[in-house]
Formats: C-alpha cells, sequence, structure tokens
C-alpha cells in the first residue's frame, strides 16, 4: 500500500473497529440467525456511504481478525484442529445453502 492509503486507513481504524465490534454485539445470539445478514448487509452499506470501499475494505479486515481468533479459540477450547472446525462450519454453510 502506499502511504496516503496508509494514513487514510489508519484514521479509520478506531470508528471501523469499532462498528465491527457493534455489528458482532448486534448478531450474535440474533434471532432468528436468518436477521444476521441483513444486519451485516444494513451495516455495511452505512460504511460503504460513509467511507466508501476503502471503509468497506477496512471492516472486511477487521471482521476477518476476529474470525481467525475466535477459530482458533474454539479449536483450543475443544481439542479439535483448526481444520476440523473450519470443516464445521464449511458442513453448515452447505446444509444452509441446501435449504434454499
Amino acid at each position: 500500500m502506499d502511504r496516503d492509503l496508509d494514513g487514510r486507513l489508519a484514521v479509520l481504524v478506531p470508528e471501523i473497529s469499532g462498528v465491527t465490534a457493534e455489528l458482532m454485539r448486534a448478531v450474535v445470539g440474533l434471532e432468528p440467525p436468518e436477521r444476521v445478514p441483513t444486519e451485516a448487509w444494513r451495516v455495511s452499506g452505512r460504511v460503504l456511504e460513509k467511507h466508501g470501499v476503502e471503509g468497506l475494505r477496512l471492516l472486511l479486515v477487521c471482521l476477518t481478525g476476529w474470525s481467525a481468533v475466535q477459530t482458533e479459540r474454539v479449536a483450543m477450547l475443544t481439542g479439535r484442529s483448526l481444520e476440523a472446525v473450519l470443516d464445521e462450519l464449511d458442513v453448515a454453510r452447505h446444509e444452509v445453502l441446501d435449504d434454499d
């Protein structure tokens, strides 16, 4: 990345990190679970409108970081490999897609 982009992203990090935390608090345990994508779509639209593609990419970076850490934590706490945890998530994804 270039220095200008680094500078613009650095300014956005605190706000987008906060948006990420708010999004996670809003969707974890949300019922029915079908509302999760709707909430994510709403938040991503708000970020895109306010901060453009750079803000949206930064949101993705934050969410990826949270997901990776939590996946590692689940694997450690359950004594399963990372691959096993990810396989379980992939199976769940396919089950959701097959229900459509």
